[in-house]
């Protein structure tokens, strides 16, 4: 199986060389361009899995060199010490080297079983005081939590730290990067199907629809469409919205010009004669048409005479209670009509069914609405300094107000430390750290030899 590192352009690699990724995962190359999108739903997973897995090898790895190295080295110690006992008549380097190797061996063994004991019994022997790390788990878990707790969850420490990392200004650099925009798109993009299709179920929707009818049942409306009423109508936008409407009307108009002639007819009385009926009807017919016609005129008095109806109504939305009152009480009516609720869920349902199709196709223009949105949001945000000053002002308030609960965060680190298993704890803690603890071993049995060799070289002189 082919394996290439994998890396990007606008950040570091990889900080450890030992991580890989599949190549397989690419599918649909065209010419020399190859999509990795095929790969980025399951990628990160793989990413993390991989760094987990290639960190506890390297540990474990480092662990056992080290270990060996430290076993060989006293090894050594004692292979020189019985050596030199070889010898038969000693002379004062000979006596000088078993004296430090002597010293090593002392010093190694120590360490050996000072460093053993602080994961498991030395050799399987239960003596007293050892294996303190699987005997004190409750007790390390609780110094962790309440270690974490004061020196890591203190107002001044995150106010400080929030201060000096401006996460607001990294997170909109970050995403000012066209690749990390694409990155987090992707991301969204492949949980926002799960997300849209678990409100395909019929309690989920109907208790959507429900919620967003309590809500605009609770919502005032009438201000704001008072205030949209009014921004058109100053807007030169209203004349353009106007004679679409128009457009409308007298389209809508032609189209029922023969339902028109057959409502008149059905409506007049049985003597009248049908050519009286179909001219009243062509009268009707010519006067909206005459209606239209000079509502379309810019500057006629009925134009401008509607404008000045639809100004009225935009204020009495906004100040009159009664006006408002009214509007309300319609649209709470409306809100009631199975129609206007069946209606929504068609709305609903068409949405949903829409965004999951698109989501699921090569060309999602959902998934390059999403990318362009944050890669927008980005690159303003990180031009726009006051705006990166308010957020993380907002970010040190959310940081803060979170702080009365450090003691529960320093609870809940003790009770997931309590809930591990004791030997658990003690292979995590030795393969975090053990390895370092071989230098140790090491260092102590070249400080014997070396303490040896000056308690032999002093007792030598003076004695």
């Amino acid at each position: 199986m082919s394996t290439r590192r994998r890396g990007r352009r606008t950040g570091a690699p990889f900080a450890k060389p030992r991580l890989f990724l599949h190549g397989a995962g690419y599918r649909g190359c065209k010419g020399n361009r190859c999509r990795p999108r095929a790969i980025a739903r399951g990628r990160d997973a793989k990413v993390a899995a991989i760094i987990v897995i290639d960190t506890a090898e390297h540990q474990r790895v480092a662990l056992r060199r080290n270990r060996l190295l430290a076993t060989l080295l006293l090894l050594a110690a004692a292979a020189v010490f019985f050596a030199t006992h070889l010898v038969r008549q000693p002379d004062f380097w000979i006596l000088l080297l078993r004296a430090g190797s002597e010293a090593a061996v002392v010093g190694g063994l120590a360490d050996w079983f000072a460093v053993t004991a602080l994961f498991r019994h030395p050799l399987g022997l239960p003596i007293p005081r050892t294996a303190i790390v699987p005997k004190s788990k409750d007790r390390i878990g609780e110094g962790l939590g309440d270690f974490v707790e004061r020196n890591f969850l203190a107002p001044e420490i995150i106010a400080a730290k929030l201060r000096e990392i401006e996460p607001a200004r990294r997170v909109a650099e970050w995403l000012a990067v066209p690749d990390n925009a694409r990155r987090v798109a992707e991301q969204l993009a492949t949980v926002l199907p799960y997300a849209v299709r678990s409100l395909d179920d019929a309690e989920v929707r109907a208790f959507v629809l429900r919620s967003f009818g309590e809500q605009l049942r609770e919502i005032d409306l009438a201000p704001v469409m008072g205030r949209v009423i009014a921004l058109v109508t100053a807007s030169g936008q209203y004349d353009v919205v106007f004679d679409r409407l128009l457009d409308g009307a007298q389209a809508m108009v032609a189209a029922n010009e023969e339902r028109i002639y057959a409502m008149v007819a059905e409506r007049s009385r049985w003597w009248i004669p049908k050519q009286i009926d179909q001219r009243i009807a062509r009268a009707v017919l010519e006067s909206i048409a005459e209606l239209l016609g000079e509502l379309r005129l810019p500057g006629s008095g009925a134009r401008e005479e509607l404008r000045r109806a639809v100004a009225a109504l935009a204020d009495d939305l906004v100040a009159s209670p009664e006006q408002r009152r009214r509007f309300n009480e319609a649209k709470d009516r409306l809100l009631d009509q199975p129609e206007v609720q069946g209606w929504l869920a068609r709305i609903w349902d068409d949405l949903r069914r829409i965004v999951v199709d698109d989501l699921a196709s090569p060309v999602s223009r959902t998934r390059e609405a999403v990318y362009t949105g944050i890669l927008s949001f980005g690159r303003a945000l990180a031009a726009d300094r006051p705006m990166q000053a308010r957020l993380e002002a907002a970010f040190e308030q959310v940081a803060l107000a979170a702080v009365p609960w450090r003691g529960q965060i320093g609870a809940l680190i003790a009770d997931v430390v309590r809930s591990w298993d004791a030997r658990t704890v003690s292979e995590r803690l030795e393969l975090a750290i053990g390895s370092d603890l071989q230098y140790i071993r090491m260092t102590g049995t070249l400080v014997g030899a070396c303490v040896g060799c000056a308690l032999y070289l002093v007792s030598y002189y003076l004695f």
